[in-house]
């Protein structure tokens, strides 16, 4: 690609000022990482949430993806605009390992692939690493993303360059063809040591999606504890980041068999969830129902580490970010809920919206990327929205737990429910600014620190609040297989559910799509009660006697006593 144009630099300029005054900026912590339980914080022992983003460099040219296209200063940038602090860069053994890899400059890879046009898209674009050799092209990149105060984990994804990944592409397990495991270890060691010292490379995911025939327990034990001695002894200050079976889809076999490391505090597990692992489950069952046996699968492949005192790293989800993908789009709604639950570190697939050349074709269009084909613009902002509520922590080490409140997060908007004023209906809207709720054993939903409650008034009506919360009518069940219904009785005793309308009002209506259905979406109607320990609405003077006196006198001028 050419120079930006004058007019595509402001749009882009502009579109990062409306970036970093929607997301508000993460500063990254103390480093080096290291883990406590659960969790991962920085030197102080505060919590620092690992909000990523992948960036491709493991393909044939063994570059990062769309240094054709933009300066990578200015790639880094969009990823800090967008909220993301943290990268996961990935990149092929043969780039350290292989003499034909290490002796190639950018200029030359690309010229062996054919690819003249992005040989002048990086001449225009970052004509300093043209002539470098792909070790010190992929460094630059790290160095601009630690420029932009961007956290680095480097993953390495794959042995042969190319795109993966597939049982028979010789990459997958230990002993295939291109999978030696003297070769890999040799490999991380020099890639650990290679980055000691640079102090945005917080962590080294060993390696990507473990598959094939081969793939046996006893192999994954023997060369994994040694590729995460290598990696420690090399560089002590990294964390080290374990992948499952089965495409990173299974660490059950962790549940009763430890790994048997020398080291402590830099040990995290990665597992990857996308709406096509289960099939076109999502398409063609009940989302509620499918939700609920895939979690619950999650939970007992993967997510039982958490509670053994293990943090748990989704190093890969996405969608398909054109909106169109039925699959996709339920898929994310559940993956959200729980994400936001369990409170978790994720990497989201991917950064890039075009490839130099993926399986033969040049250009490719990369639609599970936040950045379109040319590099320049947002795919969709409605997604970046979505997750953003994720991109900072809700809970962990080094905050009180006495601010410990509820959030009501809504998974298809990423926002949250909030109120202006007590006159006013609850709505949805940023959850910086959430309400800080308490629910009780009797399943009262209650605004921390006040006597007003959640209540359901009239079918189609707004929720409200309201101060008498011994009624049906407040209190509130967790329903349905996905755990995200909430739903109450009105005065006539329906059963009602939470939901959303167009103008992101809270209101009450009939709960829909429970099961069976798998032509209705549930997604308006999904609300997960999500434990936080973030700074909220708690600081808004609470609500004492006297200001639920002058609130019923003003409800009784209106002829209602309820909220």
């Amino acid at each position: 690609m050419a120079r930006l144009s004058f007019f595509s630099f402001l749009s882009i300029f502009f579109l990062s000022i409306t970036l970093t005054t929607l997301v508000p900026s993460k500063q990254v912590s103390a480093v080096p990482l290291s883990t406590d339980s659960r969790w991962i914080v920085d030197e102080k022992g505060q919590r620092v949430k690992l909000a990523c983003v992948n960036w491709v460099s493991h393909l044939e040219a063994v570059v990062a993806e769309g240094l054709s296209r933009e300066p990578m200063d200015l790639i880094a940038k969009k990823i800090v605009s967008m909220g993301f602090n943290c990268v996961r860069l990935t990149w092929p053994l043969y780039l350290v390992t292989n003499e034909t890899y290490a002796s190639l400059t950018v200029k030359q890879s690309f010229q062996n692939l054919g690819l003249l046009e992005s040989i002048s898209g990086i001449q225009a674009n970052n004509p300093a690493i043209i002539d470098l050799p792909l070790i010190k092209a992929y460094q630059a990149v790290v160095s601009s993303l630690g420029d932009n105060n961007v956290l680095v984990i480097l993953d390495n994804h794959i042995s042969k360059p190319g795109w993966c990944c597939s049982n028979f592409d010789g990459n997958g397990f230990f002993g295939d063809s291109y999978f030696n495991p003297d070769l890999w270890i040799n490999g991380l060691t020099q890639m650990a040591t290679i980055f000691n010292g640079v102090p945005n490379v917080v962590g080294l995911s060993l390696r990507n999606e473990l598959r094939g025939q081969k793939q046996n327990v006893n192999d994954w034990y023997r060369y994994m504890e040694k590729g995460a001695e290598a990696v420690h002894s090399a560089n002590p200050d990294v964390l080290v980041i374990l992948s499952g079976l089965n495409y990173d889809k299974d660490l059950s076999f962790l549940r009763n068999r430890p790994v048997n490391l020398t080291f402590t505090g830099k040990l995290v597990f990665e597992v990857h969830w996308y709406g096509f692992s289960d099939g076109q489950a999502w398409k063609n069952g009940n989302p509620n129902q499918v939700c609920g046996r895939v979690t619950s699968n999650m939970m007992r492949m993967s997510g039982y580490l958490l509670d053994q005192g293990w943090p748990l790293f989704v190093s890969e989800f996405g969608i398909d970010q054109r909106g169109t993908n039925v699959n996709d789009n339920r898929y994310l709604g559940c993956f959200l809920g729980w994400a936001a639950e369990l409170d978790l570190d994720w990497a989201l697939w991917t950064l890039v919206g075009s490839y130099y050349l993926r399986e033969g074709v040049l250009g490719l269009n990369e639609y599970y990327g936040v950045l379109n084909w040319n590099w320049c613009d947002i795919r969709n902002s409605s997604f970046l929205q979505q997750i953003s509520a994720l991109q900072s922590p809700f809970q962990g080490p080094g905050v009180s737990e006495s601010n410990l409140h509820k959030v009501i997060f809504h998974p298809l908007t990423g926002l949250c429910v909030q109120r202006k004023s007590m006159l006013e209906p609850l709505k949805l809207g940023p959850c910086t600014d959430s309400e800080a709720w308490r629910y009780t054993p009797q399943k009262i939903l209650s605004l921390k620190g006040t006597y007003f409650c959640l209540q359901a008034d009239e079918l189609g009506k707004p929720a409200k609040l309201g101060v008498i919360c011994t009624d049906s009518d407040s209190k509130w069940d967790v329903i349905s297989d996905s755990n995200m219904h909430l739903s109450s009785k009105i005065s006539n005793g329906t059963t009602i559910c939470l939901d959303v309308d167009s103008n992101n009002t809270i209101v009450i209506n009939t709960c829909k799509c429970l099961s069976r259905d798998n032509t209705c979406d549930p997604g308006s109607q999904w609300f997960k009660l999500v434990n936080s320990t973030r700074s909220s609405t708690m600081a808004k003077p609470s609500f004492g006697i006297n200001s639920i006196l002058d609130y019923t006198k003003q409800k009784l001028s209106y002829g209602s006593f309820r909220a």
